[in-house]
Protein backbone atom coordinates (compact mmCIF):
# COMPACT_ATOMS: atom_id res chain seq x y z
CA UNK A 1 0.00 0.00 0.00
CA UNK A 2 1.59 3.29 -1.27
CA UNK A 3 1.37 6.69 1.32
CA UNK A 4 2.94 9.75 0.73
CA UNK A 5 4.73 12.00 3.23
CA UNK A 6 5.55 15.78 1.89
CA UNK A 7 7.34 19.74 3.67
CA UNK A 8 4.73 21.97 3.73
CA UNK A 9 6.33 24.88 3.62
CA UNK A 10 7.47 26.17 -0.14
CA UNK A 11 5.36 23.16 -1.59
CA UNK A 12 1.89 23.71 -0.29
CA UNK A 13 2.30 27.24 1.27
CA UNK A 14 4.60 30.05 1.15
CA UNK A 15 7.39 30.38 3.75
CA UNK A 16 6.45 31.87 6.77
CA UNK A 17 9.54 33.08 8.37
CA UNK A 18 9.94 34.94 4.97
CA UNK A 19 6.61 36.66 5.36
CA UNK A 20 7.22 37.53 9.03
CA UNK A 21 10.27 39.34 7.45
CA UNK A 22 8.57 40.87 5.17
CA UNK A 23 5.92 41.91 7.09
CA UNK A 24 8.53 42.96 10.43
CA UNK A 25 11.06 44.50 8.50
CA UNK A 26 13.32 42.38 10.69
CA UNK A 27 15.60 40.88 7.48
CA UNK A 28 17.23 37.98 8.96
CA UNK A 29 13.98 36.12 9.99
CA UNK A 30 13.78 36.01 6.20
CA UNK A 31 16.51 33.04 6.70
CA UNK A 32 15.30 29.29 5.82
CA UNK A 33 16.52 26.09 5.53
CA UNK A 34 17.48 26.87 2.31
CA UNK A 35 19.85 28.99 4.26
CA UNK A 36 20.74 27.40 7.65
CA UNK A 37 20.85 23.30 7.22
CA UNK A 38 21.19 23.18 10.82
CA UNK A 39 17.30 23.72 11.81
CA UNK A 40 18.81 24.17 15.73
CA UNK A 41 21.07 27.03 14.85
CA UNK A 42 18.53 28.45 12.34
CA UNK A 43 15.57 28.48 15.62
CA UNK A 44 18.09 29.68 18.07
CA UNK A 45 18.18 32.66 16.16
CA UNK A 46 15.02 33.15 14.96
CA UNK A 47 14.09 33.16 18.76
CA UNK A 48 16.70 35.68 19.75
CA UNK A 49 15.77 37.88 16.83
CA UNK A 50 11.71 38.11 17.82
CA UNK A 51 13.16 38.84 21.53
CA UNK A 52 15.24 41.46 20.35
CA UNK A 53 12.30 42.92 18.07
CA UNK A 54 9.40 42.58 21.03
CA UNK A 55 7.89 39.93 18.71
CA UNK A 56 5.15 37.73 20.36
CA UNK A 57 3.33 35.12 19.53
CA UNK A 58 0.64 37.01 18.30
CA UNK A 59 2.56 39.14 15.35
CA UNK A 60 3.26 35.74 13.82
CA UNK A 61 -0.08 34.35 14.07
CA UNK A 62 -1.52 37.73 12.50
CA UNK A 63 0.97 37.71 9.65
CA UNK A 64 -0.33 33.64 8.83
CA UNK A 65 -3.98 34.37 8.64
CA UNK A 66 -3.85 36.56 5.97
CA UNK A 67 -0.94 33.99 3.70
CA UNK A 68 -2.80 31.92 1.14
CA UNK A 69 -1.51 28.76 -0.49
CA UNK A 70 0.33 28.71 -3.60
CA UNK A 71 -1.44 28.59 -6.08
CA UNK A 72 -2.69 24.96 -7.08
CA UNK A 73 -1.87 23.61 -4.08
CA UNK A 74 -5.28 22.57 -2.69
CA UNK A 75 -6.06 21.49 -6.41
CA UNK A 76 -2.93 18.99 -6.43
CA UNK A 77 -3.32 17.74 -2.73
CA UNK A 78 -7.12 16.76 -3.19
CA UNK A 79 -5.51 14.98 -6.37
CA UNK A 80 -3.18 13.21 -4.47
CA UNK A 81 -5.37 12.34 -1.54
CA UNK A 82 -7.38 10.70 -3.82
CA UNK A 83 -4.49 7.96 -5.00
CA UNK A 84 -2.86 7.18 -1.15
CA UNK A 85 -2.92 8.75 2.10
CA UNK A 86 -0.93 11.88 2.53
CA UNK A 87 0.54 12.94 5.39
CA UNK A 88 2.33 16.49 5.77
CA UNK A 89 5.52 16.91 7.69
CA UNK A 90 6.58 19.66 8.71
CA UNK A 91 8.81 21.77 11.01
CA UNK A 92 6.42 24.10 11.43
CA UNK A 93 4.61 24.59 15.11
CA UNK A 94 1.18 24.00 15.48
CA UNK A 95 0.50 27.29 16.77
CA UNK A 96 1.32 28.07 13.15
CA UNK A 97 -0.58 25.91 11.22
CA UNK A 98 -4.13 26.32 11.96
CA UNK A 99 -5.51 28.92 9.55
CA UNK A 100 -3.01 26.98 6.58
CA UNK A 101 -4.38 23.44 7.08
CA UNK A 102 -7.82 25.12 7.04
CA UNK A 103 -7.21 26.35 3.37
CA UNK A 104 -5.86 22.97 2.67
CA UNK A 105 -8.87 21.25 3.38
CA UNK A 106 -7.25 20.00 6.98
CA UNK A 107 -4.74 17.36 5.49
CA UNK A 108 -2.90 15.05 8.31
CA UNK A 109 0.06 16.77 9.69
CA UNK A 110 2.68 16.00 11.97
CA UNK A 111 5.02 19.33 13.20
CA UNK A 112 6.53 20.71 16.28
CA UNK A 113 5.66 23.03 19.00
CA UNK A 114 6.55 26.38 20.67
CA UNK A 115 6.84 26.92 24.25
CA UNK A 116 5.40 30.35 24.74
CA UNK A 117 5.47 32.48 27.69
CA UNK A 118 2.53 34.03 29.44
CA UNK A 119 3.40 37.41 27.97
CA UNK A 120 2.99 35.84 24.46
CA UNK A 121 6.73 35.56 24.09
CA UNK A 122 8.29 32.14 22.31
CA UNK A 123 10.99 31.08 25.03
CA UNK A 124 11.97 27.87 23.58
CA UNK A 125 10.56 25.19 20.17
CA UNK A 126 10.09 21.28 20.89
CA UNK A 127 10.68 18.65 18.31
CA UNK A 128 8.33 15.81 17.19
CA UNK A 129 11.87 13.67 17.59
CA UNK A 130 15.19 14.65 16.34
CA UNK A 131 15.12 14.14 12.50
CA UNK A 132 12.00 13.44 12.72
CA UNK A 133 11.09 13.84 9.26
CA UNK A 134 13.37 10.78 8.37
CA UNK A 135 11.92 8.81 11.33
CA UNK A 136 8.81 9.30 9.92
CA UNK A 137 9.17 7.32 6.65
CA UNK A 138 10.95 4.61 8.63
CA UNK A 139 7.89 4.17 11.02
CA UNK A 140 5.77 3.64 8.01
CA UNK A 141 7.81 1.40 6.29
CA UNK A 142 8.19 -0.61 9.50
CA UNK A 143 3.89 -1.32 8.75
CA UNK A 144 4.99 -2.03 5.60
CA UNK A 145 3.94 1.13 3.44
CA UNK A 146 5.41 1.99 0.18
CA UNK A 147 6.40 5.74 0.95
CA UNK A 148 6.92 8.38 -1.45
CA UNK A 149 8.02 11.75 -0.17
CA UNK A 150 8.80 15.02 -1.52
CA UNK A 151 10.26 18.89 0.21
CA UNK A 152 12.42 20.88 -1.05
CA UNK A 153 14.85 22.04 1.16
CA UNK A 154 17.91 20.52 3.34
CA UNK A 155 15.56 19.89 6.30
CA UNK A 156 13.89 17.32 3.90
CA UNK A 157 16.80 15.20 2.51
CA UNK A 158 16.64 12.34 4.82
CA UNK A 159 13.06 12.22 4.52
CA UNK A 160 13.94 11.52 0.54
CA UNK A 161 16.42 9.60 1.42
CA UNK A 162 14.81 7.22 3.86
CA UNK A 163 11.32 6.94 0.85
CA UNK A 164 11.29 4.44 -1.49
CA UNK A 165 10.75 7.22 -4.21
CA UNK A 166 11.83 10.41 -3.27
CA UNK A 167 11.23 13.75 -5.31
CA UNK A 168 12.33 17.71 -4.82
CA UNK A 169 9.73 20.50 -5.64
CA UNK A 170 10.77 23.45 -6.68
CA UNK A 171 14.22 23.48 -4.99
CA UNK A 172 16.36 26.46 -4.73
CA UNK A 173 18.61 27.15 -7.69
CA UNK A 174 22.06 24.89 -7.53
CA UNK A 175 20.14 22.37 -5.25
CA UNK A 176 19.13 19.79 -7.45
CA UNK A 177 22.64 19.48 -8.81
CA UNK A 178 23.59 19.18 -5.03
CA UNK A 179 21.23 16.10 -5.04
CA UNK A 180 20.92 14.26 -8.42
CA UNK A 181 19.67 11.32 -7.03
CA UNK A 182 16.33 12.77 -6.53
CA UNK A 183 14.69 13.72 -9.91
CA UNK A 184 13.01 17.55 -9.27
CA UNK A 185 9.85 19.13 -10.04
CA UNK A 186 8.77 22.92 -10.42
CA UNK A 187 5.32 22.21 -11.31
CA UNK A 188 2.54 20.30 -9.91
CA UNK A 189 1.67 18.69 -12.95
CA UNK A 190 5.32 17.52 -13.14
CA UNK A 191 4.94 16.11 -9.93
CA UNK A 192 1.80 14.24 -10.60
CA UNK A 193 3.83 12.61 -13.31
CA UNK A 194 6.52 11.44 -10.97
CA UNK A 195 4.40 10.47 -8.25
CA UNK A 196 2.69 8.56 -11.08
CA UNK A 197 5.60 7.21 -12.35
CA UNK A 198 6.38 5.75 -8.37
CA UNK A 199 2.68 4.06 -8.79
CA UNK A 200 0.41 6.19 -7.72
Amino acid sequence: MNIVCCDLEGVFVPEIWINVSQATGVEKLKLTTRDIPDYDVLMRNRIALLKENNLKIQDIQDVIAHMEPLAGAREFLDWLRERAPVIVVSDTFEQFAGPLMKKLGWPTLFCNTLKIDGDGTISDYVLRRKDGKRRVVLALKDLNYRVAAFGDSYNDINMLKEADRGVLFRPPAGFADEFPQFPAAEEYDTLKTLLRDAGL
